[in-house]
């Protein structure tokens, strides 16, 4: 045989090795999975290390899809998505009941790790001038509710809500409380930030929903409102809440489908678990200046013992 045709036969021979070996590769690859983010830091940054790890060790591709934490659990019932990462159950009994316990569409997918625990605020400096204000009673006092009065509520105390599609039940404690406050919303948790961020700057009052874990603990001195005891009976009728938010463990949710659809991910999403402390170091790094992409990179990075154990 002569060099010439050697040549263009072992040319022709490795470019067909090569396709052969890229068509072996899409036809092993996993299906796409979609998980979803809810608009609050700490779900953005479990599904961008969720996407990290199942695409570099799983070899799925994985989509992110943004909703609000009501609009998941049918796409993720009806198959439109396949995960959900940081659940707060408190918010969604009716929910975990139906379409966990009921229907069947949605698995309960276990425990994320984090405890999360909603609450009212002021900042510290708020208590220390007027003690009675680090308690539900003092707000039922109309003079000492109206220090957070603004233009828009008029002689009534303002409380911030953040994002209103949010679990939150701020206006039934609120009224059955009999407090001299009206809730108004910042629209998201970025405008709220910036409102805390103005207020302690010129060392205003104010008074806000918010939830732990949180890098903002970690930038103002915060103290949390004592409301009235957080017992079963007091959420058994959500029209008749009066007293504090229950602890939450914060759960993870799946696609009933998502086994069957690839059983590694699958695993590896039951396995994914972290405490607080994997939370809010992330959540400091985005704080600090990082993307969501860039923190979750850095913490995967950094705790490959963590996370290799969640690998099928």
């Amino acid at each position: 045989m002569s060099n010439p045709i050697k040549k263009l036969m072992l040319v022709v021979l490795g470019s067909l090795v090569f396709v052969l070996a890229a068509c072996g590769g899409s036809d092993t690859a996993g299906p796409n999975i979609t998980l979803i983010e809810n608009p609050w830091p700490a779900s953005e940054l479990n599904v961008a290390v969720a996407k990290i790890i199942i695409e570099a060790e799983l070899g799925n591709t994985v989509e992110i899809v943004a909703l609000d934490e009501n609009a998941q659990w049918d796409a993720i019932a009806g198959g439109d998505a396949d995960a959900s990462l940081e659940v707060w159950p408190g918010g969604h009994g009716e929910r975990i009941a139906e379409y966990i316990g009921n229907l069947g569409t949605v698995e309960d997918g276990g425990a994320l790790g984090p405890m999360g625990e909603i609450g009212w605020y002021v900042p510290t400096y708020v208590v220390e001038e007027t003690p009675a204000l680090g308690t539900w009673e003092g707000y039922a006092d109309p003079a000492l509710a109206a220090q957070f009065a603004t233009a828009e509520t008029g002689d009534l105390g303002r409380f911030l809500g953040a994002d209103p599609s949010w679990y939150q039940y701020d206006e039934t404690i609120i009224n059955n409380l009999e407090l001299g406050l009206q809730v108004v919303w910042a629209g998201s948790e970025e405008a709220m930030l910036a409102e805390v961020d103005t207020a302690f700057t010129r060392q205003e009052p104010i008074l806000f929903y918010f939830y732990s874990p949180h890098a903002i603990f970690s930038k103002f001195d915060l103290t949390q409102v004592e409301l009235p005891a957080y017992t079963d009976d007091c959420y058994a009728d959500e029209a008749a809440i009066d007293c504090a938010y229950p602890a939450d463990e914060l759960m993870k949710i799946f696609s009933a489908d998502l086994a069957e659809k690839d059983s590694n991910v699958h695993t590896f999403l039951t396995n994914f678990n972290y405490g607080s402390d994997a939370q809010v170091e992330m959540l400091g790094a985005v704080d600090g200046g990082m993307s969501i992409e860039e923190a979750a990179q850095a913490w995967v990075d950094g705790n490959e013992s963590t996370w290799k154990a969640w690998l099928p």
